[in-house]
């Protein structure tokens, strides 16, 4: 269901849906899902940090999926030391020349405002290969929402990921449809954190934007988990055992939830 035009940006008449994954079987289960395109991380429970090359090459191996990879080092915020800095740039390299399609990153000061020299020399590098410079929800913290998203169209970003600076994308919407209607025709607005197959559709429809970010996650249970005195449990946002998957049935019912609804978007 994804459309491209000559610009080089997304269509907005049609819902692109950008399934958050966590490793190779989660990309498999978006692929079978429907998805078209994934943005691939490691760590999910930490929020995604960069994923290996041995990930992103099999994917590329075995699906059609466009790629857009985290380049993220740790967990936390999102203002880097020098050498946090050098390995984002050598990582993103690296994940350019394996095939990813796009890039996630994003450079904030100590102040939470856009580093914007480190977030035009990443934008320049991601551009070098023809591929998509997104900025991540690092947004969702800067001070000036509005001034930042005009300082990220300057710098050329092509994209950017925001649950509007609200725990959920459907508490954003009111400042995502601002972004929208101020500078839609400039950058990508995707909306992510929430979303589901429940209530894609009304966040598209209330926002303008023509795309949404969804992890469509399921929870699967592993034995070696836990034990006699030992347990390397992780606690999630939902407080669920195990660890978390892409579902490819929630894939495919968010995915028919907006074909369903395709002629509110034309």
């Amino acid at each position: 269901i994804e459309v491209r035009r000559n610009m080089g940006r997304e269509n907005m008449h049609y819902p692109v849906v950008e399934i958050c994954c966590g490793g190779y079987y989660d990309a498999l289960q978006a692929c079978e899902g429907g998805s078209t395109r994934i943005e691939l991380n490691a760590a999910l429970s930490l929020g995604g940090v960069t994923p290996t090359l041995g990930t992103l090459r099999l994917v590329k191996r075995d699906t059609c999926l466009k790629v857009v990879c985290m380049d993220r080092p740790r967990a936390g915020g999102f203002c880097y030391s020098r050498e946090e800095t050098a390995v984002m740039f050598e990582d993103a390299g690296l994940m350019l020349e394996n095939g990813a399609d796009g890039i996630a990153f994003g450079f904030l000061t100590n102040s939470s405002e856009i580093d914007i020299e480190t977030t035009r020399r990443m934008v320049r590098l991601v551009h070098g290969f023809d591929a998509e410079a997104v900025f991540h929800r690092a947004f969702d913290v800067v001070p000036d929402a509005l001034g930042s998203c005009s300082q990220l169209v300057d710098a050329g970003v092509d994209r950017i990921l925001t649950s509007g600076q609200e725990p959920e994308a459907m508490d954003g919407i009111p400042l995502i449809k601002q972004l929208q209607d101020l500078f839609g025709n400039d950058i990508q607005l995707l909306a992510g954190s929430g979303i589901d197959s429940t209530n894609a559709g009304r966040v598209i429809a209330e926002t303008g934007i023509g795309q949404v970010h969804s992890s469509c996650r399921e929870y699967v249970d592993d034995p070696t988990t836990i034990g006699a005195s030992v347990s390397f449990e992780y606690a999630s946002r939902e407080r669920q055992p195990g660890h978390e998957v892409v579902s490819r049935s929630l894939v495919e019912r968010l995915i028919d939830s907006l074909e369903a609804g395709t002629e509110h978007f034309g």
